[in-house]
């Protein structure tokens, strides 16, 4: 059970079944199928309703639902808390009450929530939430808003920051602008003033009052190693470690394979079945094996068979279901299970007997698969790949042995899957991946790009492919599980996303049709735009998640769609991989139970949430290092010079994306070549007395001006504009800056000095983007 809420919510809807019977612990614990692990929990949560008055005790010590029981006055669901202050209210769809209050869960499935409307609740946070109406110009685009009412759960309460002791006070200041300044805490003996600690909330009843909590871990001094990763961690409600009762029940599982389950399976320990992952990966969960056919191609993929060592209900289950998924930090990964599996056990690392699920396809030589089965296997395979050498493979032809000819074979039929996918639809979203190089200390020496390349694209196309015949394998045979789902866009976001394509000067055409999007995609495709055109696109398109039902993928153009290939890191995977084994041609002889159909929609949105908890920490860390890198480069003489975009034109200034490192930022007035600007609003760009032009869409070599680490942002100065359209000139110029021009006392400063005084300054306001850098270090999410 991933926490007592949920507890609580399943009790409620048990007892109050029609036609039911009071129950007693027991029987409640059997119908809920809580593991035995969990059952001082579960009777702790009953306790605890009846002392609210939620359930009664009557005879033989039997629980009903209280007769006194209130009416629900909200609605259940989570908060997800923004940058700016606000947050956004995401609607439970599996809780009884909200499905009677008859209230389109759907529909929206999210509503905003102001910052006083928040009241004390965190982000993650379990809350109540009352719909109110908007009003005014706020009431056209959405008719209701959300008000918390209630925190009914804490995500984990802990927040982080630096600790102050005055005399026999002590508080904990914190960096979140989201949160009071200070929160008041006794004064822990361990710690000492100005520490960075952990704190658990333990009081807060209203908005306006200051909380009060304790502290519960004390993470160290600011600028010791890996401490401003771990606050991040903390802030998340991510678990770095595991409890010793799993780590122990991880330790207790045999190294070696009995042979009576070797024999049992297909045995693929003589063919040529290879790794190809990241140069620094541990956790091996995927492998595949090639072969040409008269008829086209026979693929083999061979992924963990986790489920043979992680059963239902099992410690380990409950664990990974609670985390459901690893979290790959700048620094570190924090893994869905303890290394002895994720690392050892289940790794398909090079020699060693490995247990599989392996997905055995026919394709024809337009790539369209023909035929498709499921076995249990075991593999050993010869050696392990980086996507560097698996590149320069491809790249040389008779490289590599046979070993290269298995690769090479792979990258043929590859190739074709990929060209039918996106002929079938399916969007090129695909980037290359930034990543900041750390020394042993932690600190940021400079960064790392990865070229999304034919040896990644050979690797996702065969995953995709197992995923889908998995997905439709098992939605044929009726049984519950869980589908990876990416329901289709909204319309407005992409006419929003077609104005922007048009401000780069590209024809977007009709963006509801699939057609247009991919052309568009095309027509960018190896310019400066090109990652500013997918960024924007993956900003029109709605978030993937998991779901019960198989409503398909939107970007990957497939009917049918379940994550089935990572379960060492998802524990989506993990659920397909048990509703498979009654399915395939050499099934065990115990099949695992596995959830029903309500509880996969309870699972499915857990996972869901702590998949997004986790990609916000993964992104914050590597933002964080990826300014912490450019403060520190910028002092550097000379500075690093960057590639930019222009993408917004703003009275303040100009929004841009540099390009080299997937980094955003802002460039203010004063970081302007040097000259009087004059912003024309009508135009949306900036022209100087010279006749040059700023505008969306613009080339432009910046460096950096100014980090604001606190907010996450960074702004840069012009050093060149190129292409810089003129009436009167056209190409290339090289520029100086304001403040740059400003040291240097010649014939145009002087003439600057004195045109000056003949314009008074523009007084201009515009809310701030923040920026991000993007995500890397680990395989991509689909």
């Amino acid at each position: 059970m991933a926490s007592k809420a949920e507890l609580k919510k399943r009790i409620r809807e048990l007892l109050g079944q029609e036609g039911g019977r009071p129950l007693n612990k027991s029987e409640i614990a059997r119908a809920l199928e809580v593991p035995g692990n969990l059952r001082s929990k579960l009777r702790g949560v009953i306790k605890g309703m009846q002392d609210a008055g939620e359930i009664s005790i009557g005879k033989k010590s039997r629980y009903s639902l209280s007769t006194q029981e209130k009416t629900r006055e909200g609605l259940l669901g989570k908060i997800r808390l923004t940058p700016s202050g606000h947050g956004w209210f995401m609607i439970s769809q599996t809780d009884e009450g909200n499905i009677a209050s008859g209230i389109d869960l759907k529909d929206p499935d999210r509503y905003y929530v102001s910052s006083r409307g928040l009241d004390t609740s965190l982000d993650g946070d379990i809350v109540m939430a009352k719909l109110v109406p908007n009003k005014g110009k706020q009431r056209e685009l959405d008719e209701f808003r959300a008000r918390v009412i209630e925190v009914v759960e804490r995500r984990s309460g802990r927040v982080t920051g630096t600790l102050i002791k005055k005399g026999k006070f002590s508080s904990v200041k914190t960096k979140d602008e989201r949160l009071p300044s200070s929160i008041s805490v006794e004064s822990p003996p361990d710690a000492k003033s100005g520490q960075i600690v952990a704190v658990e909330i333990t009081e807060w009843k209203h908005a306006n009052d200051l909380p009060k909590g304790k502290v519960v871990a004390i993470l160290g001094w600011p600028g010791d190693p890996g401490v401003d990763v771990v606050e991040i961690i903390e802030q998340h409600g991510i678990n770095q470690s595991f409890p010793p009762e799993v780590v122990e029940a991880a330790q207790k599982i045999p190294d070696r394979v009995p042979q009576s389950e070797i024999d049992r399976r297909d045995d693929w320990r003589k063919r040529p079945v290879i790794t190809i992952d990241p140069m620094t990966a541990k956790d091996f969960d995927d492998a595949v094996w090639v072969g040409k056919t008269d008829k086209g191609w026979q693929l083999a993929v061979h992924i963990a068979d986790v489920s043979h060592y992680v059963k239902p209900g099992s410690i380990l289950d409950v664990e990974a279901q609670a985390r459901g998924n690893s979290t790959y930090l700048v620094d570190r990964v924090i893994p869905m299970l303890p290394e002895e599996l994720s690392n050892g056990l289940c790794s398909l690392v090079p020699q060693e007997d490995r247990l599989t699920k392996c997905a055995l396809m026919n394709f024809d030589k337009n790539g369209r698969m023909v035929s498709s089965s499921f076995h249990d296997a075991v593999i050993r395979t010869p050696r392990k790949y980086a996507y560097e050498e698996a590149q320069e493979i491809l790249e040389r032809p008779g490289a590599g042995g046979d070993l290269g000819d298995l690769i090479r074979e792979a990258w043929e039929l590859a190739s074709v899957l990929r060209k039918r996918r996106f002929a079938n639809g399916g969007l090129d979203l695909d980037m290359p991946e930034v990543s900041i190089v750390l020394n042993e200390q932690g600190v940021p020496t400079g960064y790392k790009r990865e070229e999304y390349n034919e040896s990644h694209q050979l690797i996702e196309e065969f995953m995709l492919a197992a995923n889908e015949a998995v997905a439709r394998k098992v939605k044929n045979s009726g049984k519950a599980t869980i589908y990876r789902v990416h329901e289709d866009p909204d319309p407005d976001k992409l006419n929003e996303f077609a104005e922007m394509a048009r401000s780069h000067g590209y024809k977007p055409g009709n963006l509801t049709n699939r057609k247009h999007i991919q052309k568009l995609i095309n027509d960018a495709k190896g310019s400066l735009e090109e990652p500013a055109i997918k960024v924007g696109l993956l900003k029109s398109l709605k978030r993937a998640c998991y779901l019960s039902t198989p409503d398909g993928h939107y970007g990957l153009a497939k009917s049918d769609y379940a994550h089935f290939t990572s379960p060492i890191r998802r524990y989506a995977d993990l659920v397909m991989h048990r509703a498979l084994q009654p399915l395939l041609q050499n099934r065990p002889a115990k099949i695992d139970w596995t959830p029903n159909e309500k509880r996969c929609i309870e699972i499915a949105e857990h996972i869901s949430n702590t998949e997004r908890t986790s990609s916000d920490a993964e992104s914050e860390s590597r933002r964080m290092k990826m300014l912490e890198w450019l403060e520190l480069s910028s002092g550097e003489e000379p500075p690093p010079e960057f590639d930019g975009i222009i993408t917004e034109v703003r009275a303040m200034g100009l929004f841009m994306e540099c390009t080299d490192i997937l980094q955003r930022g802002l460039v203010k007035r004063e970081g302007f070549p040097a000259g009087h600007w004059f912003f024309e609003p009508n135009s949306d760009r900036f022209t100087s007395r010279r006749g040059e032009v700023l505008q969306a869409g613009q080339r432009i070599k910046i460096v950096v001006e100014e980090v604001d680490q606190i907010n996450k942002r960074v702004n840069f100065k012009i050093t060149q504009v190129i292409g810089g359209k003129s009436p009167k000139k056209k190409g290339t110029r090289k520029f100086t800056s304001k403040k740059t021009a400003g040291k240097k006392k010649n014939a145009r400063k002087t003439a600057a000095k004195k045109s000056a005084g003949k314009f008074k300054k523009d007084k201009f306001g515009a809310k701030k983007k923040s920026q991000s850098a993007n995500k890397s270090g680990k395989k991509r999410r689909r």
